[in-house]
């Protein structure tokens, strides 16, 4: 490949650039631990350390990405090679220049090659507590990819298309989240949960197919003329390092605490989980001082519509009980129907133990729980498993907490159907749906931690499209799980509309406009009042004092004064005043 000059166009890329590469390794890396610390059931059945397979596939992702916009000309150009640099950096911690770059680079484009997207974001499709973080990864490599596609200026046609291309593939392999429906659980529905193995198989092929922190490290060694082994015994000291940062269970307790806290919305949920969480610290401070103590069934139910919070709960009441010692570790195992009840005769009641064991000393959540047993009760399997978890819970009731969870209706049926249930779960928590002023907030949200910019008119569509579908939504509405698929839809088509930008800024790829914000369920004319910046009006209230003030809309996103108690607040989000 050839050698093209030309300085960057936008000095601060190379920052934005590194940015971009350490919080990839982090998202790859968090998630890792997120499935091995609370998920262990879903990990796949490897030898391979899973942190350490996510992080190889964060590297092999970036290799993929890099190389696949780097190449569109078949000429590799100062600045690229200056990237490239960055990259290396980062991947194995080692600064190559000259000849020792260009060798490396060229065994990265062979590598690359044989790299199959899915492979690298497996498993954030088929790992289900991953799947919340599927808008943060097509954020990061869309970034990452403009980023390279215009460091030597306005972006080119073969760029250009390399791009697309990227994004069609990201669209392509990571599903949107459903939202949950009524259904029946087909046994293709079954396999998907249950063949996380493939993952398994990825990482096998590593060594072959993905540049594993081994072989890519040797690599840039070679180069170099650094041990490889030197540079292993290094990573191990960090690894080592790492796990030594343990939490004690005060500051795990505490954690899971503000982790609760800073939920939007769930105001009852709250106070429920607190109260709980102090009556367990009174017992437990009771039987170390030699009292009796009060059992109290920590069995749950969960009723709520879809997207209202309800497994982030579990997962946060896991946490608290093995912070507290309550469970032995606190972990989740997150299962429905498919799970548990097997269909032919004789296997529901090993299927059903076997994914009980899985959840002891932990919580074992049960998702769309009304499926276990049909509607008209002739459902034998379905009895099967109830009655095994009836008898797991009386057994193991020292070691293992059941939720249940579901629609509230549904979940009533489900209790009066069997007497047992009713008796063993007597804690009932209902999750309203979220206000629109809530869900907004809940938009925002996923914008700051992704790094968007939202000006006033789009704060103004948001806020106008959400009350709408707040006010004509039915039991199916997604709440949470709907605002994620907007945001997700939101930045595919920010990513169209600015593709065809050729010099763009570092701005640009930061702002989702109105444009790109679509209520596919809402007509155009809930929109028309946005045209007029002063006629629409909006609900601004303080939070210190919760005075509140109409103001229009130029005023969403501002930094403003509470005219009452002069507490300075950023107004990000607000109630529209009926039109």
């Amino acid at each position: 490949m050839g050698i093209m000059m030309m300085a960057f166009e936008h000095p601060e890329l190379p920052k934005h650039f590194r940015q971009l590469l350490t919080e990839c390794r982090e998202l790859y890396i968090n998630s890792g631990k997120l499935v091995v610390e609370e998920h262990p059931d879903t990990l796949p059945k490897t030898k391979k350390n899973f942190v350490e397979l996510m992080d190889d596939l964060h590297r092999a992702l970036l290799v993929k990405v890099f190389i696949t916009i780097c190449e569109s000309d078949r000429r590799w150009s100062t600045n690229e090679q200056r990237l490239a640099q960055l990259l290396v950096l980062h991947l194995w911690n080692q600064k190559l220049t000259g000849e020792s770059l260009q060798a490396t680079l060229l065994q990265m484009s062979k590598q690359a090659v044989s790299l199959k997207w899915y492979a690298l974001v497996r498993p954030f499709d088929q790992i289900g507590p991953l799947r919340d973080y599927v808008g943060n990864l097509e954020t990061l490599v869309m970034r990452l990819a403009n980023i390279v596609a215009r460091v030597d200026g306005p972006i080119k046609a073969q760029e250009q298309s390399r791009v697309k291309m990227i994004q069609h593939e990201l669209h392509l392999h990571l599903r949107q989240i459903p939202i949950d429906q009524p259904q029946e659980h087909t046994a293709e529905d079954a396999a998907r949960r249950e063949t996380i193995e493939i993952l398994a198989q990825d990482a096998n092929k590593l060594p072959h197919d993905l540049p594993s922190s081994v072989a890519t490290t040797a690599i840039a060694s070679q180069a170099q003329h650094v041990p490889v082994e030197a540079q292993q015994s290094q990573q191990l000291q960090d690894s080592a390092a790492e796990t030594a940062k343990v939490l004690s269970s005060q500051d795990q307790l505490a954690e899971a605490l503000s982790e609760l806290d800073n939920l939007i919305g769930l105001g009852n949920i709250k106070q429920e989980v607190r109260t709980l969480a102090n009556f367990l610290k009174v017992q437990g401070a009771r039987t170390k001082a030699g009292l009796p103590s009060t059992e109290l069934s920590l069995h749950m139910i969960f009723g709520g519509n879809p997207g209202t919070g309800k497994t982030t709960v579990a997962r946060i009441v896991a946490k608290i009980f093995g912070a507290m010692g309550v469970l032995g570790s606190g972990h989740v195992v997150e299962t429905d129907r498919s799970g548990l009840v097997a269909e032919y005769a004789g296997q529901t009641g090993p299927k059903t133990n076997q994914k009980i064991d899985e959840a002891l000393n932990g919580v074992l959540f049960i998702d769309e729980a009304y499926t276990l047993i049909a509607a008209d009760g002739d459902d034998p399997y379905g009895h099967e498993a109830v009655q095994t978890l009836l008898k797991r819970m009386e057994d193991d009731r020292q070691q293992l907490v059941v939720v249940l969870a579901g629609y509230p209706d549904e979940m009533g049926t489900l209790l009066s159907s069997n007497p047992g249930l009713t008796s063993r779960f007597s804690r009932n928590l209902q999750f309203v749906d979220y206000s629109p002023l809530e869900l907004a907030e809940i938009f925002g949200l996923m914008c700051s931690h992704n790094h968007y910019q939202l000006q006033p008119p789009t704060r103004a569509k948001i806020i106008v499209g959400l009350d709408h579908l707040h006010k004509h939504r039915d039991r199916y509405f997604g709440n949470g799980r709907a605002i994620r698929n907007l945001f997700e839809h939101s930045i595919r088509r920010m990513a169209n509309r600015i593709a065809e930008i050729a010099d763009l800024s570092i701005e640009q790829l930061m702002l989702l406009a109105p444009e790109d914000i679509e209520f596919a369920d809402a007509p155009d004319q809930i929109f028309a009042d946005l045209a007029d910046s002063e006629t629409l009006r909006f609900r601004i209230c303080c939070p210190s004092c919760t005075h509140g003030k109409d103001a229009p809309l130029r005023y969403l996103g501002q930094q403003v004064r509470c005219p009452k108690c002069e507490h300075r607040f950023s107004a990000d989000w607000a109630e529209i005043v009926s039109r």
